[in-house]
């Protein structure tokens, strides 16, 4: 036994050292693909649309000037000010946008045009100081692809045509063109006119409503449908909704969209919440702002990842949900995601500008002809059915534009870590709501340490890990026993 458990050990290092000397080699040769892609995009871009898209290439920030029309703040964590409805607001986004750091760009800092740019930088330093005893420093820095971005929203003008080149520009993933109103697409079921309570369900990262509607919405009893009005939205950028070219995808602009096509037109005063990963952080900030209005949070896989003290929270989640590793696979996804810009770029151009044909060739190989109503019509029997892919899933991964997906990975996920600790604390000490957490045991991308993290922060939270299924299979192919449990958590908060 002894024998049988060093082997294992040495196994098991030796692996380690393998997945780590591949991993630096493959993503050495990724960050150089990156860097040429880069310019590939800038000669496409003003080629096709006579201007080309400002990216996050650089990895350090440049000082703006004063004639600028934007002012930008920052201290601890970057902001911009930003135009919306005539009207300039505060956002926040994530470092991890512009400062991912890689072999590349450590090279880079080397060269003649870096060194002018922090000449530069210093002397703005310098003019912007005032530094007299007793009195704290103050920088006002920006990065030069949001001044970019923002200037043409602040001048009136659309940055870029919608949709661009490189998005699709079938009927459902350019319907909101079509509309007057800027609102999220909202999917709504169950009581109409006498619902006693409200449902708002949030999906996460490069998915849509049908995560929800198309499992749990078909396996609600009767009675629940006959009190309970369900509300899915498709995020901003996801599925049917608006993808706006020059939106950053922050977090208050997720926030308003989901008031302002849910909690505003149906008038909803008290709800509960079921959210799914990144759904999770939505939920969250939505139950802070709305603290006697939210009855349950239901969390599924939620992304916490507490940071040390000292360390910058949205570089730890960074490092946590995409190691820059080639073995998980899903974490080599992951990392494909949310390291390379310009590879994210070609990974949606190839795949969601083309998501029909690939859709065909899905259901062709897999013999699935079924349209999504029959597949809600056999419910739950038949997505158990595994010669048959599951579709409605499809429209989730396919429907988003590389802009959307980029800016709500770093801006979400990453960008809000250093608020959740405050969330969940207002949670605790401020709300009374049930908490529910279901996670995973084989979750791969979000660990189920993830969940028993938020248990340590809210007491009171109860979690339930879920043997045998992962990030997706949580609802995927269990719709009916999950329903089960949600109806139970909503009946139990109602007494």
């Amino acid at each position: 036994m002894a024998v049988m458990g060093k082997t294992r050990s040495v196994l098991r290092l030796a692996g380690r050292v393998i997945n780590e000397a591949v991993s630096f080699i493959i993503f050495s040769i990724l960050d150089l693909l990156d860097f040429l892609l880069c310019f590939v995009y800038k000669v496409a871009d003003f080629f096709i649309e006579a201007e080309w898209k400002p990216c996050y290439c650089s990895s350090a920030k440049e000082a703006i000037t004063s004639s600028g029309k934007i002012l930008v703040s920052e201290q601890g964590e970057p902001k911009i000010v930003c135009l919306s409805s005539s009207k300039l607001q505060l956002e926040e986004i994530s470092d991890t946008l512009y400062a991912r750091p890689s072999l590349l760009s450590e090279v880079s800092k080397s060269t003649v045009k870096e060194l002018k740019r922090l000449k530069m930088e210093g002397t703005m330093i310098q003019s912007c100081e005032k530094i007299k005893k007793g009195t704290v420093r103050s920088t006002f820095t920006v990065n030069s692809t949001i001044v970019e971005m923002l200037q043409g929203r602040i001048g009136g003008q659309q940055s870029h045509p919608i949709p661009r080149w490189s998005d699709c520009d079938c009927k459902t993933c350019t319907s909101w063109t079509s509309s007057c109103k800027e609102t999220l697409f909202v999917r709504a079921d169950g009581a109409k006119d006498k619902a006693r309570e409200d449902v708002l369900f949030i999906h996460g990262f490069i998915s849509s409503s049908a995560f929800w509607t198309d499992t749990l919405f078909p396996n609600f009893s009767r009675s629940v449908k006959s009190t309970y009005r369900l509300f899915a939205v498709d995020l901003l950028g996801f599925g049917r909704s608006p993808k706006p070219t020059d939106s950053l995808y922050t977090l208050r602009e997720h926030l308003d969209m989901i008031e302002r096509s849910v909690l505003e037109p149906y008038k909803v005063k008290s709800f509960h919440i079921v959210a799914h990963s990144l759904g999770c952080i939505l939920a969250l900030a939505l139950a802070v702002k709305h603290p006697g209005s939210v009855k349950s949070l239901t969390l599924l896989a939620p992304p916490y990842f507490p940071a040390t003290k000292g360390e910058q929270a949205a570089q730890h989640v960074l490092r946590k949900v995409a190691p820059r590793r080639v073995w998980p696979v899903i974490s080599f996804g992951a990392s494909i995601a949310c390291w390379y810009e310009h590879i994210s770029r070609t990974v949606c151009l190839l795949i969601c500008k083309n998501h029909r044909l690939w859709e065909f060739l899905a259901k062709l190989v897999t013999r699935n002809s079924q349209s999504r109503s029959s597949l809600v019509k056999f419910g739950e029997t038949k997505m158990e059915n595994h010669g048959e892919i599951r579709t409605f899933l499809l429209e989730g991964f396919f429907c988003h534009t590389h802009n959307a997906a980029w800016h709500t990975l770093h801006n979400i996920i990453c960008g809000a870590a250093g608020k959740l600790d405050g969330y969940l604390d207002t949670v605790r000490d401020h709300l009374k709501c049930d908490v529910n957490v279901f996670h995973g045991r084989d979750d791969e991308l979000i660990p189920v340490e993830c969940s028993y993290n938020m248990q340590s922060r809210i007491p009171r939270a109860r979690v339930k890990v879920i043997e045998n299924k992962d990030h997706i299979t949580i609802v995927v192919g269990r719709q009916k026993a999950f329903a089960r449990d949600l109806e139970e958590i909503w009946r139990k908060s109602s007494e």
